[in-house]
């Protein structure tokens, strides 16, 4: 079980947290945007129904947009863009 990030297409990245307990997920989502451009975009893939609220709080307070959130049978994707 690893944390891994794929570049999906040019300013989109895949970012799979499955398998991991809360704030690993929220961690790992603040340490990609921090390295990504203002603009991008990050699909956060994760598992762990916690992480919900604590990404999306984390975006929030550091005014990132969360455009879209799906739950499919317990995996959750995120898409947010950088501000």
């Amino acid at each position: 079980m690893a944390m891994k990030v794929d570049k999906k297409e040019e300013g989109v990245y895949t970012l799979d947290c499955q398998g991991y307990v809360c704030p690993h997920p929220q961690i790992y989502t603040k340490k990609v945007l921090e390295k990504i451009k203002s603009g991008n975009v990050l699909e956060v893939v994760f598992d762990n129904p916690s992480s919900s609220e604590s990404i999306s709080a984390m975006c929030v307070k550091a005014g990132h947009d969360i455009f879209e959130k799906t739950n499919t049978g317990g995996k959750y994707v995120f898409s947010i863009r950088k501000k």
